[in-house]
């Protein structure tokens, strides 16, 4: 499957915002630099994985996000915009005194 470039970058965006807002944006860089050497099997993995995300996460494009995490430069970009967005943090954080 192969995404537009408009569709890729909602994908990124959607994924890096949900894992900034569960707090979980460092520990997710961490994971994604790891596996960036085997983006390709991982994406596989989680298309195998599908019933379970399902079952966990509700009804997802699993498809789409495997294709998205399947190319080394689009891990690189998630991980370039999980960067920003902790850079830049959050907006609740912003409001502290």
């Amino acid at each position: 499957m192969s995404l537009s470039a408009d569709r890729r970058e909602e994908l990124i965006e959607h994924l890096a915002h949900w894992l900034n807002r569960c707090r979980l944006g460092i520990p997710a860089i961490a994971v994604l630099e790891a596996h960036k050497p085997v983006s390709f099997v991982s994406s596989q993995t989680l298309l195998a994985a599908e019933p379970l995300v399902t079952l966990l996460f509700g009804r997802i494009q699993i498809g789409e996000y495997a294709a998205l995490l399947e190319d080394a430069r689009n891990v690189e970009r998630v991980i370039h915009r999980l960067e920003e967005l902790e850079e830049h943090g959050s907006g609740a954080e912003q409001a502290a005194p």
